[in-house]
């Protein structure tokens, strides 16, 4: 056989992709394994540091059924679960293999060429993805004070706007619109516009003015609601977000969705770990304690800390020069925080909430490094 292959003489074919997948910058995840052989402590991708519910490690160990089957293909229990959990009602819940499934699935859905896909600044690094990817043109709307802005969006805004991301709060600034910012956005978006809010750290915000977006979704069919089981609930090895939105839009995403796009132990998993609510309790009051303990020892050495919400911290330094320092020097001392002059912030590092011994230590490494620096 390897005979026959090597007097076949090879094609130089040119396979082009769509003009804009080229455009595409590969996502890049925040840094993890090992250094040297030695564990690092990994403060790069917003993941919780608690660990993933003991509810659902048991169901995760305990899944020995017939894996020869395929999973339940509309993911059926998982959106019963979270309809009662929600109190919502199921047909109106979509799951997906994350909710970049879903953001992916939406740009496609509702966005092709000649049309715009709008987005803030500093957004979610997802969205240019799943927009030029569908062969639409990304429209990026100005933030101030690194955070998105109702005017400044609906100022880009055309008539040929058919899907607008709203990351909220914004992975990697923290900020967020507030419910009455959103139902603005809502009313002066083009009504043919989908508002996609795009709500992953919303179990960390305890905010009178925030909304999560299912209850706007609930009143408007031309808003949707994506969430997460990544962050919080930390599974996100398993991939499993969803989404809420009226029935015409989840009927319109079903058409596109990939069939048995969740396996059945991460469907599994999900359930236990929704109903852990002690365990969502421990992980939002640990954030409490240690996100102003992280932003109060960076600010005794002068970096500015962007005030907002999540499991995370964006400090900002100087200049790129030392953010780009700072960041090797953490890493000599085996630790991994996440650079984000992707998004548009080189003189920033985002800082991921981490165990307690954690927070203290990348707390004392950086003050250390401000000193010398």
């Amino acid at each position: 056989m390897k005979k026959y292959y090597n007097k076949i003489r090879r094609q130089n074919i040119t396979i082009k992709p769509k003009k804009s997948i080229l455009d595409i910058a590969p996502y890049i995840p925040g840094k993890s394994g090992s250094l040297n052989n030695k564990l690092v402590i990994k403060l790069s991708s917003n993941e919780t540091p608690l660990g993933t519910s003991n509810k659902a490690l048991k169901i995760i160990k305990n899944s020995s059924g017939n894996l020869a089957r395929y999973p339940d293909g509309s993911s059926q229990e998982l959106r019963k679960a979270i309809g009662n959990f929600h109190n919502i009602n199921i047909d109106n819940i979509i799951c997906g293999n994350g909710s970049d499934e879903i953001l992916s699935m939406i740009a496609n859905c509702f966005a092709g060429p000649g049309d715009e896909i709008l987005y803030s600044k500093h957004g979610f690094l997802v969205y240019p993805i799943a927009t030029k990817a569908a062969g639409a043109n990304p429209i990026v709307a100005s933030e101030i004070n690194y955070k998105a802005d109702v005017k400044e969006i609906l100022k880009v805004c055309s008539k040929e706007t058919k899907v607008c991301f709203i990351a909220n709060p914004n992975n990697p600034t923290g900020t967020y619109l507030t419910r009455k910012e959103l139902i603005t956005l809502r009313e002066e978006l083009p009504n043919d516009c989908l508002l996609v809010i795009d709500s992953a750290y919303a179990e960390y915000v305890d905010r009178e003015d925030y909304t999560n977006g299912i209850e706007l979704a609930h009143i408007y069919n031309n808003i949707i609601c994506t969430r997460t089981f990544s962050k919080i609930y930390g599974l996100a090895a398993l991939r499993i977000g969803w989404a809420y939105a009226s029935k015409e839009v989840v009927e319109l995403l079903n058409r596109i969705r990939l069939p048995f796009n969740i396996n059945t132990i991460a469907q599994q998993a999900a359930i236990a770990a929704l109903h852990d609510t002690k365990f969502i309790d421990d992980a939002i009051n640990h954030n409490n304690i240690w996100k102003p303990f992280i932003e109060k020892e960076l600010q005794k050495n002068g970096i500015e800390i962007i005030p907002g919400v999540g499991n995370f911290v964006l400090a900002k330094f100087n200049n790129t020069k030392q953010a780009n320092a700072c960041y090797d020097y953490l890493e000599k001392n085996n630790i991994f925080v996440r650079k984000v002059a992707e998004y548009g912030l080189p003189e920033f590092l985002r800082i991921t909430i981490g165990l307690e011994k954690e927070n203290i230590f990348v707390s004392k490494i950086i003050n250390e490094f401000m000193k010398k620096n």
